[in-house]
């Protein structure tokens, strides 16, 4: 590795230049509060019950969760802040939070959505991928139900071809507008049914440039594997492979769930084996970077490190199109303005939507905050740290 490839992710005047100082001592708050958990559970069961009640506070909320982790209530609500990372070479991935409504009708709504968004995308340098979850356009039951083997009735084999129709719909417009798709993992029960529609589209559509990607959760310890098998089919049939690489986002359910039903934890055992095949995951990747594009969805700052030198080892330009680090808004600014300032591509996940419609997403976001060890803690010491050195300054 070479002496400049060690990347210093304390360098926090680089992290926060964009954010004036009021915006800092507000996120210094939310994270200040994210630092204890009990706080946040009984903030976000207040607020559910305070919602239900109508009781007025929606203003509070989009100034504190709201204003930390999304971009706005639409995508055009969402442009001052794309811009502000564009002026940093922070780069945006727009992604529609609003939970599904479970109905046809809401399924294909968010079809609509979704294709508007690589109407706008397209318009847009700096939004290279668009982003979907399949939940968000098909019911988990019928995809439950699929992954079981279980036989469909003729209405339910209807509605199966629809949701293929519906993703086809999506990824074909996104090719044709030149972008980049990501399909995000979800729960294990219905994963094996996602990867193989992801692959099929993969088949169809990565056969001249890798657009499609698939998501793998390395929690799951199953993952890695399931990536080069993947891997193996895709580029057997001639295509191009593309991953979206995490740590993942449903442990606790996941456990639970095998715990009532009695098979065997997805899960794997402790942090140590998830970073071991998540940086297993990224050396395969570079490894077979002529048939791989790879996104980096982490705030892990060894994976960081350990992908910029790889990236050296193997003489793959910083700018490669091939390769991208990604974080979600509002989370590790340490990282994705670090390395955007050093010309590696990097993206940030952009949620929007109504305030009171990703509710779901904000809550998930707080309580992941407070689960994964140190996370709120290390934002919390971090913006501490850039406002002590404001403050040194003035």
């Amino acid at each position: 590795m070479s002496e400049n490839s060690k990347i210093n992710f304390e360098d926090t005047a680089t992290a926060f230049a964009h954010k004036s100082t009021a915006r800092l001592r507000k996120s210094h708050f939310v994270f200040s509060t994210m630092n204890y958990p009990w706080v946040v559970k009984l903030g976000t069961s207040v607020t559910s019950a305070a919602l239900k009640m109508r009781l007025p506070v929606k203003g509070l909320i989009r100034n504190t969760l709201f204003d930390q982790f999304c971009g706005g209530e639409s995508i055009e609500g969402s442009e001052p802040r794309m811009i502000l990372l564009a002026q940093s070479n922070v780069k945006t991935i727009l992604d529609y939070s609003v939970e599904g409504e479970a109905s046809e009708d809401g399924y294909d709504e968010a079809v609509e959505e979704a294709l508007r968004v690589s109407e706008y995308a397209k318009q847009h340098v700096s939004i290279p991928f668009c982003v979907l979850k399949m939940t968000g356009i098909a019911s988990t039951r019928l995809m439950e139900r699929k992954q079981k083997g279980e036989q469909l009735t003729p209405q339910e084999e209807k509605r199966f071809d629809r949701v293929l129709e519906r993703i086809d719909t999506i990824v074909g417009r996104a090719v044709q507008n030149d972008m980049k798709f990501m399909i995000d993992a979800e729960e294990s029960w219905i994963q094996d049914v996602i990867d193989r529609i992801t692959y099929d589209l993969m088949l169809k559509y990565n056969k001249e440039k890798p657009y499609v990607y698939n998501t793998y959760q390395l929690y799951r310890h199953e993952a890695l594997a399931n990536m080069k098998a993947g891997f193996e089919e895709v580029t057997k049939a001639g295509c191009y492979f593309a991953a979206k690489l995490v740590r993942g986002a449903y442990m606790e359910k996941e456990r639970d769930r095998a715990e009532e039903k009695g098979y065997p934890d997805p899960i794997q055992t402790n942090k140590k084996e998830t970073d071991y095949d998540y940086n297993q995951a990224l050396q395969f990747a570079i490894e077979h970077i002529d048939k791989f594009a790879l996104c980096a969805g982490t705030h892990n700052e060894e994976s960081c490190q350990l992908l910029v030198n790889l990236m050296d080892t193997h003489s793959i330009k910083k700018s490669d199109d091939r390769v991208y680090f990604a974080q979600l808004l509002g989370m590790s600014d340490n990282i994705s303005f670090k390395l955007a300032s050093l010309g590696y591509n990097v993206a940030k996940y952009v949620p929007y939507g109504p305030v009171e419609k990703v509710l779901p997403y904000l809550f998930r976001r707080a309580d992941e905050n407070t689960s994964i060890a140190g996370q709120s803690g290390r934002e919390y010491s971090l913006i501490r740290k850039e406002l002590k050195r404001r403050r040194s300054k003035s």
